[in-house]
C-alpha cells in the first residue's frame, strides 16, 4: 500500500469472501501486511540484520511474521508441523540466510494471501472445533489459532517498526 491517506484495514468494510467471525483477523492481517511493505520501503539490506541493543533483527522480524503464518493455519488444518516448517523455523533470525528485504516482505504477503483463501473455505461452524498447538499438544481452537496468528503478526510489526527506527537512526 503506497497511498497513506486511506483508513486503516477494519475501517474499510468486509473483506469480500471472509466469514463474518474471521473478518477482524482478516483486517488485522491486511494492515500487517500493509505496514509491514511502508516500513521496508527503502530500508537498506546492510541493516536487515542488525540486532540494537541484542534485540530481535528487521530480519528476524519479517521471518518470524511469515512463519507464524504458515504454522498456525497448519495447526488449524489439525495436521503436524511438516519438516520443512520445522528447518524454517530453526532457521528464523540466522542472518546467514542469502535473502534481500524484498523477498522477506514478498514472502510475508504470499502466507497474508494464503491466510485469506483458508479464511474463504472455513464456515463458522467449524471455528470452535478443538485444536492442539506443537509437540505439547497445548489446546485451542480454530479461531484461537488464526486470531493468534493475526495478533502475533500485529504484534511483530510494531517490534519491526521499532527495530527499523532504530537501526536507521544509529546508521545516520
Amino acid at each position: 500500500m503506497k497511498n497513506n491517506t486511506l483508513p486503516e484495514a477494519w475501517l474499510r468494510g468486509p473483506i469480500p469472501g471472509i466469514p463474518p467471525l474471521l473478518q477482524p483477523a482478516a483486517h488485522a492481517l491486511k494492515q500487517a501486511n500493509e505496514d509491514v511493505e511502508r516500513y521496508t520501503t527503502d530500508f537498506p539490506e546492510a541493516l536487515l540484520w542488525d540486532r540494537p541493543a541484542g534485540r530481535a533483527s528487521v530480519g528476524f522480524h519479517l521471518q518470524h511474521l511469515t512463519g507464524v503464518l504458515d504454522r498456525m493455519p497448519t495447526y488449524a488444518k489439525d495436521q503436524p508441523l511438516s519438516e520443512e516448517q520445522f528447518t524454517y523455523l530453526r532457521a528464523e533470525g540466522k542472518a546467514g540466510v542469502k535473502t534481500t528485504v524484498q523477498q522477506l516482505v514478498q514472502n510475508f504477503d504470499d502466507k497474508v494471501k494464503e491466510a485469506s483463501e483458508y479464511f474463504e473455505t472455513l464456515a463458522d461452524g467449524e471455528l470452535t472445533q478443538f485444536r492442539t498447538v506443537g509437540r505439547k499438544e497445548l489446546p485451542s481452537t480454530v479461531i484461537g489459532l488464526l486470531f493468534h496468528a493475526a495478533e502475533h503478526s500485529q504484534r511483530h510489526v510494531g517490534q519491526l517498526l521499532v527495530t527499523a527506527s532504530v537501526v536507521k537512526q544509529e546508521q545516520g
